[in-house]
């Protein structure tokens, strides 16, 4: 194996992913939600509680603490961040060269893992020093690197590994290349939080434990054994001001964790084998051109399925020609939308017939699932023409970037009313502040899908947080600020607000930045 070539496809893949406007957004992301994730104690929560006492705000207690919910930010956003890299080499016809080289399939997959790793590794870095410099505001003692790259290092490591060689293995294997293979890895990344983390909370450090990848099971582990106490809260947990704070100790981590992190290091890199075996070298008989971002996936053969449903919205294309202007091209992409989906007319005619027939108590989980097939439906329709190596054809027509812009924005927005209006009308009836959330919640994140995916020309930055906040708004509490659709039933009008101005700084961006020259 030659060093130099590795070398170089390492430092390329690092400086083309630094360039891209995807790395600025996420890491304006990583940034905002970082200062969100760490309650303020001044407002009764802290970040770690031990039976309602909190613990100071020291080096080691935001490192790990930061580091353990980082993990749950990075093992999903991360993955979506890494790949994709192979499917743009088939449209830009890089591929057909890289399978040319005498450089083989080993080499070039271990420098492009080289290079995702680092590039992974600089986010987690970032994510550090923005916990410093809020460790400088809101901390208690002073600043110590060394503690804070010591608990990244063990609780990140093996979940940078392991992400970016997974993401580098779904991107070989062509039947996992598209949005098939995006969803069952937050499949399989829920189902192995699920898992260690029950394990976690008996105090016990099994064979599963070697699948600790995120880290939260090792983390409450050492916290456990630190405060000697089980009843331990990490995340966002309310205190009692009259007890007296814990200061937790400066090293927790034992030679057995270590070792443990370890054995998950190398446990992580095995999809990256695997990929050695199932790398496809842009061979024309296994990817094309026309489909190197839609595979043969789970969710590609379902729609083949149902392909005859798609005769359905043929009315819709009819009435985009008959209609014209902005209107009708609006419509014609919902029903291009729902044309290359075919599955998703039946999921719109199933979510709104159970959105009719459940009762009341039953109609927030209803509304959940149809919001999420909603986004992950619409998550790349902002990015279809860059995709279709079409960008630049469309933007010449009349009106241009700023019109298509706009025009997928409001066709987003009209999906998301056509999967959510029978629930609305409902909760308008008896909840009128949950039906203003939902849909209130489905402008902001119509506006979020169409910003991302076209400031960043990816899907997956968008997918990649939609799915964090799904997974974080199941499992953090009933908190205001993250029921953006209602369906906690604890939306208020602040939090409406809230997600109103996210939503429009979004479009107000998007706006702008197709208002550039390209």
């Amino acid at each position: 194996m030659n060093f130099n070539i590795l070398k170089t496809l390492a430092l390329g893949e690092v400086r083309l992913r630094m360039r891209r406007t995807s790395t600025f957004v996420a890491l304006l992301a990583v940034v905002a939600i970082s200062w969100m994730m760490i309650a303020d104690p001044a407002g009764g929560s802290a970040l770690i509680v031990v039976k309602h006492t909190r613990v100071l705000y020291t080096s080691t207690a935001l490192a790990i603490g930061s580091a353990s919910l980082g993990c749950l930010l990075f093992g999903l956003g991360g993955f979506y961040l890494v790949r994709g890299r192979m499917s743009e080499d088939i449209r830009s016809g890089a591929g057909g060269v890289i399978g040319a080289t005498p450089v083989g399939n080993v080499q070039f997959l271990v420098g492009r893992w080289l290079g995702g790793a680092a590039y992974l590794g600089a986010m987690v870095f970032a994510f550090m020093l923005t916990i410093m410099v809020l460790h400088a505001v809101r901390g208690d003692g002073p600043i110590q690197p060394m503690i804070y790259l010591t608990n990244y290092i063990l609780i990140l490591l093996p979940l940078v590994l392991f992400t970016v060689s997974t993401a580098l293995l779904f991107d070989s294997w062509s039947p996992l290349m598209g949005k098939g293979g995006d969803v069952l890895f937050f499949l399989l990344w829920a189902a192995q939080l699920g898992v260690v983390g029950a394990h976690a909370e008996n105090g016990l450090v099994p064979l599963v434990e070697l699948f600790d990848f995120n880290g939260l099971g090792a983390s409450m582990l050492a916290v456990t054994a630190a405060v000697g106490h089980a009843n331990v809260s990490l995340g966002d947990g309310e205190f009692n001001a009259a007890l007296t704070p814990i200061r937790m100790a400066d090293h927790l981590w034992t030679a057995n964790l270590v070792l443990l992190r370890a054995a998950s290091c190398v446990v992580g890199v095995l999809p990256l084998v695997m990929a050695f075996g199932l790398f496809h070298r842009f061979s024309p008989d296994k990817v094309k051109v026309a489909r190197a971002g839609k595979r043969r996936s789970p969710l590609a053969v379902i729609n083949t399925l149902f392909k005859p449903l798609s005769r359905a919205v043929s009315p819709l294309f009819a009435l985009a020609a008959r209609i014209g202007g902005v209107s009708g091209q609006t419509f014609g992409d919902v029903a291009l939308t729902l044309a290359a989906a075919p599955f998703a007319v039946l999921a719109l005619a199933a979510s709104a017939l159970a959105a009719m027939v459940v009762p009341h108590a039953a109609l927030a989980p209803v509304t959940l699932a149809a919001v999420v097939f909603w986004g992950v439906l619409v998550s790349d329709l902002s990015t279809r023409d860059f995709g279709a190596d079409a960008e630049a054809m469309a933007a010449a027509v009349h009106g241009g970037a700023v019109t298509r812009f706009l025009r997928q924005y409001a066709a987003t927005v009209l999906l998301g009313l056509m999967f959510t209006a029978v629930a609305a009308a409902r909760y308008a009836a008896s909840e009128p502040m949950r039906a203003l959330a939902l849909v209130a919640g489905v402008f902001s994140l119509a506006a979020l899908a169409s910003g991302f995916g076209r400031c960043s020309r990816s899907a997956r930055l968008f997918l990649g947080l939609f799915l964090f906040w799904f997974y974080v708004s199941l499992n953090g509490g009933k908190v205001a600020l993250l029921d953006a659709v209602g369906f906690l039933g604890v939306a208020n009008w602040q939090s409406v607000a809230v997600w109103l101005c996210a939503g429009a700084l979004a479009l107000g961006t998007g706006y702008m930045w197709n208002r550039r020259p390209f």
